[in-house]
């Protein structure tokens, strides 16, 4: 679609429409829901391509890494639980006219058995919710703070699944906390998947790591490839030339 079409779109009640910078496609989010941020972006463009794979997403939102990661696939397909996202999902997948390329399931992962067939793709990926929820405290959060707490799946329902759907050699790629690093290595080791890169987040140079990016390998030999931190912004407070170019502004520093 031309940028002339797109604003003739109909967007609902609280709904806007967002610049992926990518092959002009646009993304229609509800500002009521969970928007989608960097960690969306970082985690569409970690795992290494290996050809045109079957990737399947747990938890897929509105669609954005789908949307992302679609030139490099040969099919995605996204499961996503909460039907209002789901149905943006599919909105964004259709108006992006990739509706041959990407599948939005509406469904629970954490009852993956009736969603997929057993071991079927090459690469899974899923930016989960990263907090354990507080004893007690369930009912007490809504929108983003339930899509940041573990409410409807937990770390090991995300490993489960993602063991569930692959192949043998396929990998699982995730994003989360890097205070959770033990538990998740834990999590993924007791499902067959083997730690294999991790690289973390950091705001700027000299700053602690907030984000810690993943990938396991369904049936890998031991052995963890530390790569080199990923900086948001240079000490001077600029966005750094790597993150422009994930973003696809790479002119921006010249």
């Amino acid at each position: 679609m031309t940028p002339e079409e797109w604003a003739k779109v109909p967007l609902g009640p609280h709904e806007r429409l967002d610049d992926l910078m990518v092959r002009d496609r646009r993304l229609i989010q509800n500002e009521q829901e969970f928007c989608f941020s960097m960690d969306a972006v970082l985690l569409a463009h970690f795992p290494q391509g290996r050809g045109r794979e079957q990737i399947l997403e747990l938890g897929t939102g509105t669609g954005v890494i789908p949307l992302l990661m679609a030139d490099e696939a040969a099919h995605i397909t996204a499961i996503e639980l909460n039907p209002v996202m789901a149905e943006l999902a599919v909105r964004n997948v259709r108006l992006n006219g990739l509706a041959e390329n990407i599948q939005v399931l509406a469904g629970d992962y954490r009852e993956i058995e009736k969603l997929i067939p057993r071991e079927s793709f090459d690469l899974v990926v899923a930016n989960p919710p990263y907090r354990p929820l507080g004893k007690g405290k369930g009912s007490a959060l809504t929108g983003v703070a339930r899509a940041r707490h573990e409410v409807t799946a937990t770390l090991e329902d995300v490993c489960r699944a993602a063991r569930f759907a692959l192949r043998f050699g396929g990998r699982f790629a995730l994003i989360h906390l890097p205070e959770r690093l033990a538990e998740i290595f834990s999590c993924l080791q007791k499902y067959q998947l083997e730690p294999k890169r991790l690289r973390l987040v950091a705001d700027r140079p000299g700053s602690r790591p907030r984000l810690a990016l993943i990938e396991a390998r369904q049936g890998g030999r031991s052995g963890l490839a530390v790569e080199p931190a990923l900086f948001v912004r240079e000490a001077t407070g600029e966005y750094t030339r790597e993150l422009l170019e994930i973003y696809g502004m790479e002119g921006a520093h010249d």
